[in-house]
């Protein structure tokens, strides 16, 4: 199993838009931050747009390649905006029956030592929700250490959920993991 991380390129385009947002209802939806009710975007505004263009050549999304074939994407955002000295990563394994192959466990890893090969910041985070039990058993099998838990803040579902947030330092990583 052979997986690599690339950047989206125009021509990948369309082929991502249909594995990542072409069904409204996908199983991913209901596990990726789902209180936020976030919009999926459709064809025409991904292909023309790009929302706009967040996701071609972008060096802070890489899409997951399996043997050849997409099947998600890795990501990651600044806490802090423009200071950029707080990085939090994401990751999304688009469909149910690429779930439970440890894709996510290898992607995340080669994703996590590349943000720290390509920066200089001492700590990577990861936050996901408490009812996101395969998000938060990933940040354990890494050995991300649980740095906060802020209890009843997300709202889905007729329900409240904490959320989480981990975190590894760069000699943390470096020690377990080159």
């Amino acid at each position: 199993m052979a997986i690599i991380l690339k950047k989206l390129t125009q021509t990948e385009a369309q082929m991502f838009w249909e594995l990542a947002f072409s069904d409204i209802n996908a199983e991913w939806t209901k596990w990726n931050g789902p209180y936020f009710h976030d919009k999926l975007p459709n064809k025409k505004e991904f292909l023309q747009n790009n929302i706009p263009n967040s996701y071609l050549n972008n060096p802070l999304k890489k899409v997951i390649w399996l043997d050849g074939k997409m099947v998600g994407m890795v990501s990651a955002y600044f806490e802090d905006g423009k200071l950029e000295k707080w990085l939090d990563v994401g990751i999304c394994i688009y469909k149910q029956t690429n779930w439970h192959k440890n894709i996510g466990y290898q992607a995340l890893t080669l994703w996590i030592t590349e943000l720290f090969e390509k920066t200089n910041l001492p700590h990577i985070g990861l936050t996901t929700w408490s009812g996101n039990y395969r998000m938060l058993g990933l940040a354990e099998k890494l050995a991300l250490k649980k740095e906060a838990q802020i209890r009843k803040v997300r709202y889905w579902q007729g329900q409240y959920f904490d959320s989480v947030k981990y975190g590894v330092l760069r000699e943390e990583w470096q020690k377990d993991n080159v």
